[in-house]
Protein backbone atom coordinates (compact mmCIF):
# COMPACT_ATOMS: atom_id res chain seq x y z
CA UNK A 1 0.00 0.00 0.00
CA UNK A 2 2.71 2.62 0.87
CA UNK A 3 4.39 1.70 -2.16
CA UNK A 4 1.22 2.85 -4.26
CA UNK A 5 1.05 6.10 -2.89
CA UNK A 6 5.31 6.79 -2.79
CA UNK A 7 3.88 6.38 -7.08
CA UNK A 8 1.16 8.41 -6.73
CA UNK A 9 2.84 11.26 -5.19
CA UNK A 10 5.99 11.27 -7.46
CA UNK A 11 5.95 14.27 -9.79
CA UNK A 12 4.31 16.56 -7.89
CA UNK A 13 6.23 19.03 -5.85
CA UNK A 14 8.52 20.92 -8.38
CA UNK A 15 10.99 21.06 -5.88
CA UNK A 16 11.20 17.49 -3.61
CA UNK A 17 10.38 14.13 -4.77
CA UNK A 18 8.06 11.80 -3.34
CA UNK A 19 11.03 10.41 -1.04
CA UNK A 20 11.95 14.31 0.25
CA UNK A 21 14.55 14.73 -1.79
CA UNK A 22 15.83 17.68 -3.85
CA UNK A 23 14.72 17.67 -7.35
CA UNK A 24 17.27 17.48 -10.33
CA UNK A 25 16.95 21.12 -11.91
CA UNK A 26 18.66 22.13 -15.22
CA UNK A 27 20.14 25.98 -15.73
CA UNK A 28 20.14 27.61 -18.80
CA UNK A 29 23.46 27.38 -20.68
CA UNK A 30 22.73 29.59 -24.39
CA UNK A 31 20.49 28.95 -27.03
CA UNK A 32 21.65 25.93 -29.19
CA UNK A 33 18.15 25.09 -30.89
CA UNK A 34 14.85 27.38 -31.22
CA UNK A 35 12.00 25.11 -31.92
CA UNK A 36 9.03 26.01 -33.94
CA UNK A 37 6.06 23.29 -33.29
CA UNK A 38 3.53 24.59 -36.73
CA UNK A 39 0.74 23.04 -34.60
CA UNK A 40 -0.64 19.58 -33.76
CA UNK A 41 -2.35 18.73 -37.02
CA UNK A 42 -1.33 15.47 -38.33
CA UNK A 43 -2.39 14.06 -41.71
CA UNK A 44 -1.86 10.61 -39.87
CA UNK A 45 -2.53 9.41 -36.16
CA UNK A 46 0.32 7.29 -34.73
CA UNK A 47 -0.53 4.81 -31.95
CA UNK A 48 2.11 6.62 -29.52
CA UNK A 49 2.68 9.74 -30.24
CA UNK A 50 3.80 11.67 -27.45
CA UNK A 51 2.22 14.78 -28.86
CA UNK A 52 -1.07 13.23 -29.81
CA UNK A 53 -0.79 14.88 -33.11
CA UNK A 54 -3.56 13.71 -35.17
CA UNK A 55 -6.44 15.09 -38.83
CA UNK A 56 -8.51 16.20 -35.59
CA UNK A 57 -6.10 18.04 -32.67
CA UNK A 58 -5.72 21.20 -33.06
CA UNK A 59 -5.01 22.09 -29.45
CA UNK A 60 -1.87 23.32 -30.78
CA UNK A 61 -2.82 25.86 -34.10
CA UNK A 62 -0.58 26.88 -36.81
CA UNK A 63 2.36 28.76 -36.33
CA UNK A 64 2.23 31.92 -38.84
CA UNK A 65 5.05 33.55 -40.30
CA UNK A 66 3.94 36.52 -37.47
CA UNK A 67 4.37 34.43 -34.29
CA UNK A 68 7.92 33.58 -35.88
CA UNK A 69 9.68 36.80 -36.86
CA UNK A 70 9.93 38.00 -33.21
CA UNK A 71 11.53 35.00 -31.89
CA UNK A 72 13.97 35.59 -35.00
CA UNK A 73 14.39 39.18 -33.74
CA UNK A 74 15.40 37.98 -30.52
CA UNK A 75 17.90 35.43 -31.82
CA UNK A 76 19.29 38.37 -33.99
CA UNK A 77 19.47 40.57 -30.69
CA UNK A 78 21.59 38.15 -28.62
CA UNK A 79 24.57 38.97 -31.68
CA UNK A 80 25.76 35.13 -31.09
CA UNK A 81 25.08 34.35 -35.01
CA UNK A 82 23.48 31.91 -36.85
CA UNK A 83 21.56 29.01 -35.23
CA UNK A 84 20.05 25.68 -35.37
CA UNK A 85 16.16 26.19 -36.22
CA UNK A 86 14.12 23.11 -35.02
CA UNK A 87 10.53 22.81 -37.43
CA UNK A 88 8.24 20.26 -35.72
CA UNK A 89 4.69 19.33 -35.40
CA UNK A 90 1.98 17.71 -36.06
CA UNK A 91 3.28 17.33 -39.64
CA UNK A 92 4.71 20.59 -40.50
CA UNK A 93 3.79 20.80 -44.12
CA UNK A 94 0.10 20.90 -43.21
CA UNK A 95 1.22 24.53 -41.90
CA UNK A 96 0.11 26.99 -44.38
CA UNK A 97 2.78 29.34 -44.03
CA UNK A 98 5.91 26.66 -43.49
CA UNK A 99 7.20 27.61 -47.04
CA UNK A 100 7.21 31.68 -45.91
CA UNK A 101 8.53 30.31 -42.25
CA UNK A 102 11.31 28.19 -43.60
CA UNK A 103 12.58 31.03 -45.67
CA UNK A 104 12.56 33.82 -42.82
CA UNK A 105 14.60 30.90 -40.79
CA UNK A 106 16.88 30.34 -43.76
CA UNK A 107 17.54 34.02 -45.17
CA UNK A 108 19.00 35.06 -41.72
CA UNK A 109 21.49 32.66 -41.60
CA UNK A 110 20.55 29.70 -39.66
CA UNK A 111 20.38 25.82 -40.05
CA UNK A 112 16.90 24.82 -40.32
CA UNK A 113 16.22 20.88 -39.13
CA UNK A 114 13.04 20.21 -40.36
CA UNK A 115 10.71 17.08 -39.21
CA UNK A 116 8.00 15.17 -41.42
CA UNK A 117 7.03 12.03 -41.97
CA UNK A 118 7.37 12.93 -45.43
CA UNK A 119 4.26 11.97 -46.64
CA UNK A 120 1.08 13.59 -49.27
CA UNK A 121 1.20 16.80 -47.38
CA UNK A 122 4.92 17.39 -47.92
CA UNK A 123 4.46 15.41 -51.52
CA UNK A 124 1.95 18.14 -52.76
CA UNK A 125 2.80 19.57 -55.90
CA UNK A 126 2.95 23.23 -54.14
CA UNK A 127 5.26 21.92 -51.37
CA UNK A 128 7.71 20.05 -53.40
CA UNK A 129 8.34 23.00 -55.78
CA UNK A 130 8.83 25.30 -52.53
CA UNK A 131 11.09 22.83 -51.33
CA UNK A 132 13.17 22.73 -54.16
CA UNK A 133 13.59 26.93 -54.49
CA UNK A 134 14.55 26.54 -51.29
CA UNK A 135 16.78 23.95 -51.84
CA UNK A 136 18.45 25.99 -55.03
CA UNK A 137 19.13 28.72 -52.52
CA UNK A 138 19.83 27.34 -49.03
CA UNK A 139 20.27 23.63 -49.58
CA UNK A 140 23.76 23.74 -47.47
CA UNK A 141 21.46 25.38 -44.65
CA UNK A 142 18.62 22.42 -44.60
CA UNK A 143 18.58 18.81 -43.20
CA UNK A 144 15.55 16.90 -43.25
CA UNK A 145 14.51 14.19 -40.92
CA UNK A 146 11.86 11.69 -42.06
CA UNK A 147 10.21 10.02 -38.84
CA UNK A 148 10.06 6.10 -39.38
CA UNK A 149 9.09 4.21 -36.98
CA UNK A 150 10.58 0.88 -37.49
CA UNK A 151 12.55 -0.24 -40.30
CA UNK A 152 10.31 -2.81 -41.07
CA UNK A 153 6.76 -2.01 -43.30
CA UNK A 154 4.79 -4.45 -40.39
CA UNK A 155 5.96 -2.45 -37.55
CA UNK A 156 6.08 0.76 -39.19
CA UNK A 157 2.30 0.27 -40.16
CA UNK A 158 0.92 -0.78 -37.23
CA UNK A 159 1.86 2.19 -35.42
CA UNK A 160 1.37 4.40 -38.42
CA UNK A 161 -1.52 2.94 -40.20
CA UNK A 162 -1.88 0.68 -43.47
CA UNK A 163 0.52 1.93 -46.41
CA UNK A 164 2.32 4.96 -44.32
CA UNK A 165 5.59 2.93 -44.56
CA UNK A 166 5.19 3.00 -48.23
CA UNK A 167 4.23 6.05 -48.83
CA UNK A 168 7.07 7.67 -46.22
CA UNK A 169 9.75 5.73 -48.29
CA UNK A 170 8.43 7.38 -51.50
CA UNK A 171 8.85 10.83 -49.93
CA UNK A 172 12.54 9.68 -48.13
CA UNK A 173 13.55 9.13 -52.16
CA UNK A 174 12.30 11.64 -53.36
CA UNK A 175 14.08 14.02 -51.07
CA UNK A 176 17.36 12.32 -51.42
CA UNK A 177 16.72 12.19 -55.22
CA UNK A 178 16.40 15.58 -55.40
CA UNK A 179 19.83 16.42 -53.23
CA UNK A 180 18.23 17.37 -49.94
CA UNK A 181 20.32 16.63 -46.47
CA UNK A 182 17.84 13.20 -44.83
CA UNK A 183 18.11 11.86 -41.51
CA UNK A 184 16.08 9.23 -40.10
CA UNK A 185 14.49 9.27 -36.87
CA UNK A 186 12.96 6.02 -35.77
CA UNK A 187 12.50 3.84 -32.66
CA UNK A 188 14.51 0.89 -31.58
CA UNK A 189 11.65 -2.12 -31.14
CA UNK A 190 11.93 -3.35 -27.43
CA UNK A 191 12.39 -6.80 -28.73
CA UNK A 192 15.76 -6.09 -30.40
CA UNK A 193 18.84 -4.11 -29.47
CA UNK A 194 20.42 -0.98 -30.51
CA UNK A 195 22.39 -2.84 -33.17
CA UNK A 196 20.00 -4.64 -34.85
CA UNK A 197 17.77 -1.45 -35.22
CA UNK A 198 20.54 -0.12 -37.04
CA UNK A 199 21.56 -3.00 -39.03
CA UNK A 200 17.38 -2.92 -40.08
CA UNK A 201 17.48 0.68 -40.73
CA UNK A 202 20.86 0.30 -42.46
CA UNK A 203 19.50 -2.08 -45.17
CA UNK A 204 16.61 0.54 -45.68
CA UNK A 205 18.51 2.91 -46.12
CA UNK A 206 20.36 0.81 -48.81
CA UNK A 207 17.47 -0.06 -50.98
CA UNK A 208 16.43 3.26 -50.48
CA UNK A 209 19.60 4.64 -51.99
CA UNK A 210 20.18 7.65 -49.12
CA UNK A 211 23.66 8.71 -48.11
CA UNK A 212 23.16 8.25 -44.81
CA UNK A 213 25.39 5.84 -42.35
CA UNK A 214 23.82 4.10 -39.55
CA UNK A 215 26.28 4.06 -37.37
CA UNK A 216 25.62 7.90 -37.15
CA UNK A 217 23.45 8.85 -33.88
CA UNK A 218 23.25 11.90 -35.46
CA UNK A 219 21.88 10.88 -38.91
CA UNK A 220 19.34 7.89 -37.84
CA UNK A 221 18.06 9.14 -34.31
CA UNK A 222 16.78 6.23 -32.38
CA UNK A 223 14.48 7.73 -29.61
CA UNK A 224 13.49 5.86 -26.52
CA UNK A 225 10.03 4.97 -26.08
CA UNK A 226 7.85 7.15 -24.35
CA UNK A 227 5.06 5.79 -22.75
CA UNK A 228 2.33 7.84 -20.90
CA UNK A 229 1.71 6.76 -17.33
CA UNK A 230 4.97 5.17 -16.98
CA UNK A 231 6.49 5.69 -13.55
CA UNK A 232 10.40 5.69 -14.25
CA UNK A 233 13.02 6.82 -10.98
CA UNK A 234 12.34 10.63 -10.04
CA UNK A 235 15.71 12.55 -10.71
CA UNK A 236 17.14 14.20 -7.87
CA UNK A 237 20.48 16.64 -7.49
CA UNK A 238 22.35 13.27 -6.64
CA UNK A 239 22.04 11.70 -9.75
CA UNK A 240 24.27 14.06 -12.03
CA UNK A 241 27.06 12.33 -10.33
CA UNK A 242 25.80 9.12 -9.52
CA UNK A 243 25.02 8.67 -13.37
CA UNK A 244 27.83 10.75 -14.27
CA UNK A 245 25.66 12.85 -16.62
CA UNK A 246 26.48 16.30 -17.21
CA UNK A 247 23.11 18.72 -16.56
CA UNK A 248 24.33 20.70 -19.74
CA UNK A 249 23.49 17.48 -21.99
CA UNK A 250 19.46 18.39 -21.27
CA UNK A 251 17.65 20.12 -24.15
CA UNK A 252 16.11 22.11 -21.83
CA UNK A 253 19.59 23.43 -20.78
CA UNK A 254 19.85 25.44 -24.64
CA UNK A 255 16.38 24.48 -25.92
CA UNK A 256 13.29 25.94 -26.09
CA UNK A 257 10.32 25.40 -28.05
CA UNK A 258 7.83 28.06 -29.39
CA UNK A 259 4.06 26.98 -29.80
CA UNK A 260 0.19 28.60 -30.11
CA UNK A 261 -2.35 27.26 -28.11
CA UNK A 262 -6.23 27.17 -29.73
CA UNK A 263 -7.15 30.52 -28.31
CA UNK A 264 -4.26 31.88 -27.29
CA UNK A 265 -3.47 35.49 -28.41
CA UNK A 266 0.01 35.18 -29.05
CA UNK A 267 2.94 32.61 -29.26
CA UNK A 268 4.62 31.30 -26.09
CA UNK A 269 7.67 29.33 -24.92
CA UNK A 270 8.09 25.68 -23.42
CA UNK A 271 11.06 24.14 -21.89
CA UNK A 272 11.34 21.75 -24.42
CA UNK A 273 9.70 19.76 -27.23
CA UNK A 274 8.26 16.96 -25.37
CA UNK A 275 5.73 18.82 -22.96
CA UNK A 276 3.43 20.76 -24.55
CA UNK A 277 0.87 19.98 -22.07
CA UNK A 278 2.36 20.55 -19.03
CA UNK A 279 1.38 23.90 -17.92
CA UNK A 280 4.07 23.81 -15.81
CA UNK A 281 6.88 23.82 -18.65
CA UNK A 282 5.26 27.01 -20.37
CA UNK A 283 8.00 29.60 -19.65
CA UNK A 284 7.07 32.89 -21.07
CA UNK A 285 6.46 35.09 -24.20
CA UNK A 286 9.62 36.19 -25.11
CA UNK A 287 12.89 33.91 -25.12
CA UNK A 288 14.06 36.32 -22.38
CA UNK A 289 11.57 35.41 -20.04
CA UNK A 290 11.60 31.48 -20.92
CA UNK A 291 15.22 31.06 -19.76
CA UNK A 292 15.32 33.09 -16.89
CA UNK A 293 14.92 30.32 -14.17
CA UNK A 294 15.98 26.79 -13.78
CA UNK A 295 14.00 24.02 -15.65
CA UNK A 296 12.52 21.39 -12.54
CA UNK A 297 12.61 18.03 -13.69
CA UNK A 298 9.01 17.36 -13.11
CA UNK A 299 7.88 14.93 -15.05
CA UNK A 300 8.74 11.42 -16.39
CA UNK A 301 9.82 11.86 -19.94
CA UNK A 302 12.54 13.91 -18.01
CA UNK A 303 14.15 10.96 -16.98
CA UNK A 304 12.57 8.51 -19.51
CA UNK A 305 14.19 10.66 -22.18
CA UNK A 306 16.84 12.88 -21.14
CA UNK A 307 18.52 11.98 -18.25
CA UNK A 308 18.33 8.33 -18.36
CA UNK A 309 17.30 7.92 -22.25
CA UNK A 310 20.45 10.45 -22.95
CA UNK A 311 18.43 11.55 -25.99
CA UNK A 312 18.21 14.76 -27.64
CA UNK A 313 15.49 16.27 -30.39
CA UNK A 314 18.05 18.60 -31.63
CA UNK A 315 21.10 17.64 -34.28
Amino acid sequence: MAHTTLIEQKFRDPFVTAKGETRGSVDWRGLKTLWLNTGTLCNIECRNCYIKSSPKNDDLVYLTLADVVPFLDEIDALGEGAKEIGITGGEPFMCPDILRIMEAVLARGHTLLVLTNAMRPMMRPKIREGLLSLSEMYGAQITMRVSMDHHSKTLHDAERGASSFDIACEGLAWLAANGFAVAIAGRQDLAESEDEARGGYGALIEQLGLRIDPADARALVLFPEMIEGDSPPEITTACWGILDVDPGDMMCASQRMVIRRKGAGRATVTACTLLAYSPEFELGDTLAAATEDPVQLNHPWCATFCVLGGASCSA
